[in-house]
């Protein structure tokens, strides 16, 4: 057996682990793979990895190794997949502190003065609303666009 060798795994990009034993290092950008790829060893970040398998995919395409080409091409797509799970983690974090920050923003509403009709008692539709009543105010009618007279088809 090689010296170093990793027994289970394989091939293209292993993550590196930390001494922590909490599994799995959350992706970021900037985090550095080894990949043992077909005839290469190379290290890099996920968005360099993708580039040079795919740069490689394509050399080895234009001598006309179509197997080497189809090794170094499902090493491009592994770190494809791996910058999307990228994306899609940043888009969900971005996402969770978007709501963080509304839920934590205090929310001032200003009721407007009552109009005369409303001092001798009556509630404000606003502030029925706010009340909790809103189930007993009447719910607005939508609007539907006044019918056009159809015009005879053109002979």
């Amino acid at each position: 057996m090689r010296r170093g060798h990793r027994h289970g795994g394989g091939g293209g990009g292993q993550f590196r682990h930390s001494g922590g034993g909490s599994g799995q290092q959350p992706l970021n950008r900037n985090h550095v793979f080894d990949s043992n790829g077909p005839d290469v060893r190379l290290r890099g970040t996920a968005q360099q990895l993708f580039e040079k398998y795919l740069q490689l995919g394509r050399d080895a395409t234009s001598a006309g190794d179509r197997v080497a080409a189809e090794g170094y091409f499902q090493h491009a797509e592994h770190y494809f997949r791996i910058l999307g799970a990228m994306n899609a983690a940043q888009q969900q974090q971005a996402q969770q502190q978007q709501d963080r920050r509304f839920r934590e923003t205090p929310v001032e509403i200003a009721l407007p003065e009552p109009a005369e009709g409303e001092a001798n008692g009556e509630v404000h539709p606003l502030e029925a609303e706010l009340a909790g009543e809103a189930e007993t105010l009447p719910l607005p009618q939508a609007r539907r666009p006044a019918a056009q007279p159809e015009e005879p088809p053109a002979q």
